[in-house]
């Protein structure tokens, strides 16, 4: 049931993306920032009740609502996760995103390429060439393919119904909301209070990550450069800041360049002309544009592979 409830997602996001999405995202972090205004004194404490005020609320529903559909009839509980995996998997935004930078470069505009990275990923695309905003696509794709369809499928997976799906978009959009500065990092009060406070939604996230990216990351060794992937993997994931994503990033892009062949991360030009400073991971060139379908590609196999393994999972679970 698990399996054609995530096909069906899958099929209806590609057919056609959620246009609410973004709206129940907004009316969620809408409620964060409420609970952040009432709750917020500088402590984690705090933040740790907010955290758990902000996540029980969608879970429960969620899990309660499949329950009943379930109890009904089972086809009722299948339809109901899969809207709720359409609502939540974003593999159509990731895609769409990357095939406009792709088109932009076949058709020789640079600038258009930029502006559509600026619009996806958002940050100062100005003055980057082509292997640059190529290098940032990649990164940016290779993130948001973990964080809005294999760790969803993961925790979808894990838990009863969808009630792990929504528990990790939601912590997802809290650590996003409450990110504030990193503990070490901080350079106002106003930061500080808000590091202090989203310290439970970090170290929930870190928690939830531990496993996915994990099994994402061997995922695109598997369909990928398994050498030059688990090579990066163990030698260059820890280098990653915690600033960028930490060692969870870290993991996704050291693995995905490996696994192209590739290098990303590296300088990033700042608005002011500041340069940020991060390591290189990865082996061979820097990525061209023409690298881009590939790692298209890459995503898709590693997704493929998923779902082949999840049909095999569910194929001995009926065997006599």
């Amino acid at each position: 049931m698990n399996l054609l409830a995530i096909l069906a997602a899958l099929g209806l996001e590609q057919w056609r993306a959620f246009q609410w999405r973004a709206t129940v995202e907004r009316a969620f972090v809408g409620y964060a920032r409420y609970l952040e205004r009432k709750l917020n004194g500088g402590t984690a404490g705090q933040g740790a009740v907010a955290t758990a005020l902000a996540l029980l609320p969608p879970v429960l529903v969620a899990a309660l609502v499949w329950w009943l559909a379930d109890r009904v009839h089972p086809l009722l509980g299948l339809v109901f996760n899969a809207l709720v995996l359409y609502l939540l998997m974003g593999f159509r935004r990731f895609s769409h995103a990357v095939s406009l930078i792709i088109q932009a470069f076949k058709d020789g505009d640079v600038g258009t390429a930029r502006r559509a990275l600026a619009g996806w990923r958002g940050g100062y695309t100005a003055e980057l060439g082509s292997e640059e905003t190529a290098r940032l696509a990649i990164e940016r794709g290779l993130v948001d393919a973990y964080r809005q369809v294999f760790a969803v499928l993961f925790w979808f997976l894990v838990l009863p119904g969808p009630a792990g799906a929504v528990l990790y978009r939601a912590l997802v959009l809290l650590e996003q909301e409450w990110r504030g500065a990193h503990p070490g990092d901080e350079t106002t009060p106003l930061l500080r209070s808000r590091a202090e406070f989203g310290r439970a939604a970090r170290a929930g996230l870190a928690w939830l990550d531990w496993v996915p990216v994990r099994l994402t990351a061997l995922s695109f060794a598997i369909v990928g450069d398994f050498e030059d992937a688990a090579y990066c993997w163990r030698m260059q994931a820890k280098t990653w800041p915690e600033a960028e994503g930490g060692e969870t990033t870290g993991i996704l892009l050291a693995s995905g360049a490996g696994a192209l062949g590739v290098h990303l991360g590296g300088p990033l030009a700042l608005l002011g002309g500041d340069m940020l400073p991060r390591p290189e991971l990865g082996v061979g060139e820097a990525p061209t544009p023409d690298v881009l379908p590939s790692a298209v590609g890459l995503v898709w196999r590693a997704l493929v592979l998923w779902l082949v393994l999840i049909l095999l999972i569910t194929l001995a679970n009926w065997a006599p």
